[in-house]
């Protein structure tokens, strides 16, 4: 850890006091621990943060290890998706582990735990055992299967083992106090029988540790120094230090589990079980929906890894749950992608305007700056002629006073080219303006030095030249939820809140640099937000999404 005065967290405090109290700081050892039942959300992208920059701060090793004892629900593709993820947040871990991994110790432990007297093999129904786990204030009632014989136990474990018995007919508990105030103390199920084909194992096994189990024990076997876990599991520490006091070594680290409360996002959900079924019933179109709260759906709608580093920074780490509003996480994606993202001029709302004195048949090459936040300038060539595209809300025939974009008689400025004096418009037969006629000043082009060009007008808006223009499918996403918490209510169906207007497909033009642009690459489409390029874009068709507005725009909107 730096030497610098800095204010410490409550998990930062914790590591100090233990090196404080003699743990060797080669000995510190951190871990992400997911699940390969799902692709990692914005919940996930914190605890990485938070891992793995311990490991940063502390010069410390970071394991990731896929928690993956439940092969009904846990497949291949998930693994890959969790291991981009974390690359793409620009972390990298140690070593690469699997709770499978250890599967045969976790077995020789539970069968020494069995001849200790201190497990034991119940044949009960599930709806039997929880009648007998009583209730908070009341004491549970010991399983009828609770003093079967040592050697009845072995031998009823191993055909557990060996795929003797159907799905659900026999579990290990461990046999610890069916009277404890913690009703996780209260005989926990450590093993159950699960007839499924493995993504790592295959069908080596018919049992499968319970996660009390497996986990804590994978944190002891890989020397991990501080397990970090949400609130959740502040309960069950006491059975995680219970199972480490049955096979603890001194001469070993022994793993300390300390809790962190979520930091939740509002308008989205998080749980993997709910973002499968938005993807299964077809509500959003994968996993990697822009839409989604989902790594890999922030990732395609243009967020960068330092905004939600920056992001996951900012909120810290609490010992209280909160709601943490979305705006502030798109606020990071905001100032990350003004310092690196283009300028560049794309219209979303077309009417065609017409420089009547420009010259026919006459194109000019214009300068125009990428980024003014760039430290050294740079510049590209815009294409300008006789016949542009603007943004149909630029112009307006009779304005009010504070009006100052285009409308008939006034100036504006052409982003990057000349001054422009609205003359006439022309209507189809509904009224609906088709073409807006307009004149130039020839000596007030941008940049060019001469007296005109200093010209003050009060607006400027942007364009793209017609006849240059590329058409681009524009994927307008807004929040996918109408309700800051959607799945709070839990006599509400979550669903009931999502947006019918969360995305709209529209056909706009870009300037023609961009048909060179690649997947992900950042872009601010002047005056309208910030868009990335989508991985459905080809040379043929342009594919943007909108990633996040240049402000913030939904409080305005949905109190309206």
């Amino acid at each position: 850890m730096s030497t610098e005065e800095k204010s410490l967290n409550f998990i930062e405090q914790i590591i100090e006091e233990d090196l404080k109290n003699g743990l060797s700081s080669d000995k510190l050892r951190f871990r992400f621990p997911p699940e390969p039942n799902g692709y990692l959300h914005v919940g996930h992208a914190s605890a990485i943060c938070l891992n793995f920059g311990l490991g940063i701060d502390y010069n410390a090793p970071v394991n990731l290890r896929f928690d993956d004892t439940n092969p009904s629900k846990e497949e291949q593709e998930y693994v890959d998706a969790i291991k981009r993820d974390v690359e793409w947040l620009g972390f990298k871990w140690d070593k690469e582990c699997y709770a499978s991994d250890y599967f045969q110790q976790l077995y020789d432990w539970a069968v020494e735990l069995i001849k200790k007297g201190k497990a034991y093999v119940d044949n009960q129904s599930s709806e039997e055992m929880a009648k007998q786990k009583g209730t908070p204030t009341q004491p549970g009632t010991n399983s009828p299967n609770r003093d079967r014989s040592i050697e009845e136990n072995l031998d009823l474990f191993e055909r557990m083992k060996n795929g003797e018995f159907p799905n659900g007919s026999y579990v290990l508990r461990a046999k610890i106090s069916m009277g404890a105030n913690n009703m996780l103390m209260r005989d926990p199920i450590m093993y159950r029988i699960m007839h499924a084909h493995h993504h790592r194992t295959g069908n080596d096994w018919c049992i499968y540790p319970m996660y009390d189990w497996a986990h804590g024990e994978s944190d002891y076997l890989e020397q991990i120094s501080h397990s970090f876990c949400t609130l959740e599991f502040l309960p069950h520490r006491e059975l995680y230090d219970w199972f480490l006091n049955q096979i603890y070594d001194e001469n070993k680290v022994r793993p300390k589990q300390r809790e962190f409360a979520r930091r939740n996002l509002s308008h989205t959900v998080v749980s993997k079980r709910k973002l499968l079924q938005l993807v299964e019933e077809k509500h959003v179109t994968g996993w990697d929906d822009p839409r989604m709260s989902t790594i890999s759906g922030m990732r395609r709608r243009g967020y960068t890894p330092a905004s939600i580093r920056n992001f996951a920074n900012t909120i810290g780490i609490a010992k209280r749950d909160n709601l943490i509003d979305v705006s502030l996480l798109e606020f990071c994606v905001r100032e990350d992608l003004n310092k690196i993202a283009p300028r560049v001029m794309a219209v979303l709302d077309p009417v065609k305007l017409v420089i009547t004195n420009y010259p026919e048949g006459q194109e000019e090459w214009l300068e125009a700056e990428n980024n003014p936040e760039e430290e050294v300038m740079t510049f590209r060539k815009v294409p300008f002629s006789k016949e542009l595209y603007i943004e149909r809300e630029d112009f307006q025939e009779e304005a009010h006073k504070k009006f100052f974009r285009l409308t008939l008689g006034t100036e504006v400025r052409l982003k990057n080219a000349y001054i422009i004096k609205g003359e006439s418009v022309v209507k189809d037969e509904t009224g609906k303006i088709t073409e807006i006629h307009v004149t130039y000043d020839v000596d007030s082009k941008s940049g060019s030095g001469t007296e005109a060009s200093q010209r003050k007008v009060k607006g400027t808006i942007h364009w793209v030249s017609t006849a240059h223009a590329k058409e681009a499918e524009v994927r307008i996403y807004d929040r996918l939820f109408t309700n800051e918490s959607p799945d709070k209510d839990k006599e509400v169906d979550f669903k009931e809140f999502i947006n019918p207007n969360s995305l709209k497909v529209i056909t706009g033009y870009v300037e023609p640099s961009l048909v060179t642009a690649k997947e992900l690459d950042h872009f601010q489409f002047q005056r309208l937000g910030y868009f990335c390029v989508d991985r459905d874009s080809t040379a043929e068709k342009l594919v943007f999404n909108k990633t996040v507005g240049l402000r913030d725009t939904w409080a305005k909107i949905s109190t309206q």
